[in-house]
C-alpha cells in the first residue's frame, strides 16, 4: 500500500492485548481439536464422580474436592492417565466452556478456576510434571530422529504449558470485580514466582533454559511459541509492566534525592498525534510533473519553505484549501506551519468553525521538556575557557571567572534544564566502590524480583540472548528458509499435511500467525528485560544490551523492517470465528477460501503493530548515546529503511523511528539533511531537544571515526568490574589472611549443597576438566 491510502491508526500501547486477544493466542488452529478432547477427558472423570450436575452448580467445597482428586491422579505412574488427568484441569482452566453459553462466562469461569487450581498447589504439582517432560531424554530422542516433527511429539508438553499459562495469564490481569482473597492470591502467587522457595532459581530460569536447549537441537520437539508466550507474561507479572516501571523510577529518583521527571512520558505518548508521512523519489517525479501542469493556476499564496527541496506532501491537494487545513491540524502535519491568522487571510473559504478534535492537542510549544547532561555543562564551557581565555578548568563548572556576559547566561539556562538519571548517580557509587573497596564495605544490595533474576541470569546470559535472536530471526517474514535455521513450527503442523485448497490456506494463516505471535512475545519481553535492569542498576542494562550487540541483533531488527512495513500492520493473518473463546460456543460457519482472503475487517493488526513499536524500543535503548553503534545505523543504511516506517501514521512508532533517524544524522551527510527537510521537521516537532546538541547541523568534521574497538572494551572492563565485585563470592579473597598449613587446608570440612553429588560430574567436567591449567602462571607469583 502507498503512503497515500494509510489513515491514522487508532492504536494504543498498553503492556499487553486484551484479555480474550492474549488467551486465544496461546492456541494454533491446528490445536482446536484437541479443545473437544480435553472436555472429552473431563466428563469422563466428572459424570463417573458427580453423578447428574455440572461443574457451575457446585459449591466451593465441592469444587475444590473434585480439584484435589484430580490432583492425586497426577501421581500415578502410567503416561496415559496422567495425561488424561492434565487435561481435564486443562479443560477447568480453559473455563469449562461445554457449560457456558457466551464468551463473557467462559472466560469468567476460566478466571474463577484457575485461582481455585492455585489455591490448591496445581501450580507446584505442574512444576515437578514439567521438569520430568523437559528431561524427557526418550521424547527428545524420538524427536530428534523424525524427519518431520509434529503437533503429536510435544501432546505433554503443550498441556502442561497451557495449563500454566492460563493460570499466570488470569490471576494476573486485575479487575475491579475481583474479590479482597484474589487480591492477596495475586500477591502470592506473585511473590511465589519471583522469590523461588523450593527450587534455587526463578521460574522464568527454566523457561529461558528450555529456550536454549531447544536453539542447541536437543529438543526439537519443545513448543516454543507456548514457552515464550509463558516467559513473556511471567516476566510483566513479576517485575512489573510499563506503569508499574514509571512508578518505580519515580519512587527510586525520591529515594536518592533527584529532583522529579519533568513529565509522564507515557501519557505524553499518548496524547501526541502522527505526522504525515514523507515523500519517496517516485512521489516527487510525479508531484514535479503536477507542479508544471498546475503552476499557471495556483493563487498567490505565502510559500511553503519547504518547497525549495520540492518535498510536498502526498497528503496535500493543491486546488483544495480545506484539505490543506485538515491534514495540516488533525494530522499535525510536517511541514512548516503557517500561523492560523496569516492561513486565514490567505486561504478566505475556510470554515470557522473547526470540527472538535478528540485527542489531547498541546498548545503551541513542544511536547517534551528539554534535558542537559552534566557532561553537556563540563563540554561547552570547555570550548568557552578554551576560546576566550585559553585554559580550561577540567570538571568545574562553578567558576565563570573570565567569561562573557552571554556565557554566564547560557550556563544559567542550561543549569536550569539539567537533568541527573538514576543511571549516573549509580555509574558514580560504582565508580568509588571500585577505587575504595575496603573503606566503603560491602554494597547493600535490595533481593527484588529483577536483583534476584540478574542473578540467576548472569552465568548463561549470552547463551539466552543467542537463542532468542536466533528465534526471532527464523520468526521474521524478511527471513529465507535455510536449512541450517532453527524449525520453529513444531507446534503448528499437524501429523497429516494438508490435502486441500482450503486446509493450505488455514495453514498458511496459522503459520504466519504464529510467527507474528513469537515476534511479538519475544520482542515484548526482551524490551521489559532491557527497561527493567536499567532501572535495577545500569550496568545490568549494559551487560545484557551488549550481548545484545555483539549477537548482530541491530542488523536483525532493521533487517525485520526491511520490508512493506504496511502490509505487515495491516496483515490478516487470523480467522475469527476459530479463535479460542469463541469457537468453543458458537458452531463454525462452513470456512471458503474467500471468506480466509477477506479475513476481518479491523483497520490494523494489534500484535504487529506492538512487536514493531517494541523492536523500535530495543534499537533505541541498544544506540543511545553509543557512537560506535549509531555508526552501525549508519553502516548498514537504515536511513532509508527507517524513513520507510513513517508511512506508518502512528505517533509513537512515528517517535520512536525520529528518535534514530535524529541520532545518525549529523553522519549522513548535507544533501541527505537538504532532500529531507521534512523529516528533520518532525523530529525538531516530536523529538526531545538535547540544548547545545548539533544533531541537525553537524559538519562533516564533527563526524570523524572515533576509537569504536575502545568505547567498547572500556564498556565491556566497567560491566566486568561490576559482575565480579557484586556476584564473585570470593572476590575479598586477596585482602584476606591465608592460611599457609597444608594440613589445616585439606582438614578444613567443606558444607556441600545437598544436592551437590548429582551434578558432581558436571561440575568436574565444566570447572575442572574443561579448563586450561596455566603452569606458566605460578612463575609470575613469588
Amino acid at each position: 500500500q502507498g503512503s497515500v491510502d494509510c489513515p491514522n491508526l487508532e492504536f494504543e500501547y498498553r503492556d499487553a492485548d486484551s484479555h480474550g486477544a492474549e488467551l486465544a493466542e496461546l492456541y494454533s488452529y491446528t490445536e482446536e481439536p484437541e479443545l473437544s478432547t480435553n472436555r472429552r477427558c473431563f466428563e469422563e472423570d466428572f459424570h463417573a464422580q458427580v453423578q447428574g450436575r455440572r461443574w457451575l452448580e457446585l459449591d466451593g467445597a465441592q469444587q475444590k474436592a473434585y480439584v484435589m482428586r484430580l490432583l492425586d491422579g497426577l501421581e500415578v505412574v502410567n503416561r496415559d492417565k496422567r495425561l488424561k488427568v492434565a487435561r481435564a484441569i486443562l479443560y477447568l482452566a480453559q473455563g469449562v466452556f461445554g457449560d457456558c453459553d457466551n464468551e463473557g462466562d467462559v472466560l469468567h469461569w476460566s478466571r474463577h478456576n484457575s485461582f481455585l487450581l492455585y489455591r490448591l498447589g496445581t501450580f507446584t504439582a505442574f512444576l515437578e510434571l514439567l521438569n520430568m517432560e523437559i528431561d524427557n531424554s526418550q521424547a527428545c530422542s524420538s524427536a530428534l530422529r523424525k524427519p518431520a516433527i509434529s503437533l503429536a511429539d510435544s501432546t505433554e508438553l503443550r498441556v502442561l504449558l497451557s495449563v500454566r499459562y492460563l493460570m499466570v495469564e488470569n490471576i494476573r490481569v486485575e479487575q475491579e470485580t475481583d474479590p479482597p482473597e484474589w487480591k492477596s492470591c495475586r500477591e502470592t502467587f506473585r511473590t511465589e514466582l519471583s522469590f523461588p522457595v523450593h527450587t534455587e532459581e526463578p521460574f522464568a530460569l527454566l523457561l529461558f533454559t528450555m529456550v536454549t536447549k531447544f536453539c542447541s537441537g536437543h529438543a526439537p520437539h519443545f513448543p516454543m511459541k507456548k514457552v515464550l508466550l509463558l516467559l513473556w507474561k511471567v516476566l510483566l507479572f513479576t517485575l512489573g509492566g510499563f506503569e508499574a516501571l514509571q512508578a518505580m523510577k519515580v519512587r527510586k529518583r525520591e529515594e536518592l534525592g533527584l529532583p522529579p521527571l519533568p513529565e509522564d512520558s507515557i501519557q505524553v505518548m499518548r496524547s501526541m498525534r502522527a505526522a504525515s508521512p514523507p515523500t519517496y523519489s517516485i512521489e516527487l517525479t510525479e508531484q514535479q510533473q503536477q507542479k508544471r501542469g498546475h503552476r499557471s493556476r495556483r493563487p498567490l499564496v505565502k510559500q511553503d519553505s519547504l518547497d525549495i527541496y520540492n518535498e510536498r506532501d502526498p497528503f496535500k491537494n493543491d486546488e483544495a484549501g480545506i484539505d490543506e487545513e485538515e491534514n495540516d491540524d488533525v494530522d499535525s502535519g510536517i511541514e512548516g506551519e503557517l500561523d492560523l491568522m496569516e492561513r486565514d487571510v490567505i486561504i478566505p473559504t475556510m470554515p470557522a468553525q473547526r470540527p472538535p478534535i478528540e485527542r489531547v492537542s498541546f498548545p503551541k510549544g513542544l511536547p517534551w521538556a528539554p534535558k542537559v547532561r552534566q557532561k553537556d555543562i563540563e563540554h561547552f564551557l570547555e570550548a568557552s575557557r578554551n576560546k576566550f581565555i585559553g585554559f580550561t578548568l577540567g570538571q568545574d563548572t562553578e567558576t565563570l571567572i573570565g567569561l562573557p556576559r552571554p556565557i554566564h547566561e547560557s550556563v544559567k539556562t542550561l543549569k536550569q534544564h539539567k537533568y541527573v538519571s538514576i543511571s549516573d548517580v549509580q555509574i558514580k557509587n560504582e565508580e568509588e566502590l571500585e577505587k575504595c573497596p575496603m573503606s566503603l564495605g560491602e554494597e547493600e544490595v535490595q533481593e527484588t524480583p529483577c536483583e534476584i533474576l540478574y542473578r540467576a541470569m548472569l552465568y548463561n546470559l549470552p547463551q539466552y540472548m543467542i537463542a532468542l535472536l536466533k528465534i526471532l530471526l527464523a520468526a521474521a517474514p524478511t527471513s529465507k528458509a535455510k536449512t541450517d535455521s532453527i524449525n520453529i513450527l513444531a507446534d503448528v503442523l499437524p501429523e497429516e499435511m494438508p490435502i486441500t485448497v482450503l486446509q493450505s490456506m488455514k495453514l498458511g494463516i496459522d503459520v504466519n500467525r504464529h510467527k507474528e505471535i513469537i515476534v511479538k512475545s519475544i520482542s515484548a519481553l526482551l524490551l521489559l528485560l532491557l527497561k527493567h535492569f536499567k532501572l535495577n542498576h545500569i550496568y545490568q542494562f549494559e551487560y545484557v544490551s551488549q550481548h545484545l550487540v555483539f549477537a548482530n541483533c541491530i542488523p536483525l531488527i532493521l533487517k525485520f523492517f526491511n520490508q512493506n512495513i504496511m502490509s505487515y500492520i495491516t496483515a490478516k493473518n487470523s480467522i475469527s470465528v476459530l479463535d479460542y473463546p469463541h469457537c468453543t460456543v458458537y458452531d463454525l460457519p462452513e470456512l471458503t477460501a474467500e471468506s480466509l482472503e477477506a479475513g476481518d475487517n479491523n483497520q490494523f493488526c494489534w500484535r504487529n503493530l506492538f512487536s514493531c513499536i517494541n523492536l523500535l524500543r530495543i534499537l533505541n535503548k541498544l544506540t543511545k548515546w553509543k557512537h560506535s553503534r549509531t555508526m552501525m545505523l549508519v553502516v548498514f543504511k537504515s536511513a532509508p529503511i527507517l524513513k520507510r516506517a513513517l508511512k506508518v501514521k502512528q505517533a509513537m512508532m512515528q517517535l520512536y523511528v525520529l528518535k534514530l533517524l535524529k541520532i545518525q544524522t549529523k553522519y549522513l551527510g548535507r544533501q541527505w539533511r537538504k532532500s529531507n527537510m521534512k523529516t528533520m521537521s518532525a523530529i525538531y516537532q516530536k523529538v526531545r531537544h538535547r540544548m547545545n546538541d548539533d544533531w541537525a547541523y553537524g559538519n562533516d568534521i564533527d563526524a570523524r571515526p572515533w576509537d569504536f574497538q575502545a568505547e567498547e572494551c572500556t564498556l565491556r572492563a566497567n560491566i566486568e568490574a561490576f559482575n565480579s565485585r557484586r556476584y564473585d563470592k570470593p572476590q575479598d579473597s586477596e585482602f584476606a589472611p591465608v592460611d599457609n598449613c597444608l594440613q589445616s587446608v585439606l582438614g578444613q570440612r567443606l558444607e556441600l549443597p545437598e544436592d551437590f553429588h548429582y551434578s558432581y560430574e558436571l561440575w568436574l567436567e565444566r570447572e575442572v576438566f574443561s579448563q586450561p591449567i596455566r603452569w606458566e602462571e605460578l612463575l609470575h607469583y613469588q
